[in-house]
């Protein structure tokens, strides 16, 4: 292992939500900084929604050469993150993960603290979504 972490970004139309699950995610996996985890949330104003400049700037934050594996909320971050990839203002490595934002950010986040590389982050985030609550 080269000592590079895959980067975790927390894509939601709220500022206090990304930074919340940020937090738990970190928390769960037994904190410490081994992780990028890089919350971007609402808009650089403070409202609600999402923001190309501020999801870039998280992902080119948390890229430290392993890849960074994007988790999102709702329908318009989904979107604004396609944009940006497909536009390539985000590094190749960055990929847009379709998993339960919550379950699925501690998921990437413990598996990232293991050591793991990006496509086994994104399969454990994936995986989130077979989590039985009852």
């Amino acid at each position: 292992m080269s000592g590079q972490t895959v980067g975790v970004v927390l894509v939601s139309h709220s500022a206090a939500v990304a930074a919340s699950v940020a937090e738990l995610a970190v928390g769960l996996s037994g904190g410490g900084e081994a992780v990028a985890v890089r919350p971007a949330g609402g808009m650089p104003d403070g409202g609600l929604g999402t923001s190309a400049e501020l999801i870039a700037a998280a992902v080119r934050s948390a890229e430290s050469g392993a890849g960074v594996a994007v988790l999102v909320d709702l329908g318009s971050a989904v979107l604004t993150v396609k944009a940006l990839l497909e536009d390539g203002e985000l590094p190749d490595s960055a990929r847009l993960v379709d998993a339960p934002f919550v379950e699925g950010a501690v998921a990437a986040v413990v598996t990232a603290g293991a050591g793991a590389d990006l496509a086994a982050v994104v399969a454990a985030a994936e995986e989130a979504y077979t989590y039985r609550k009852v």
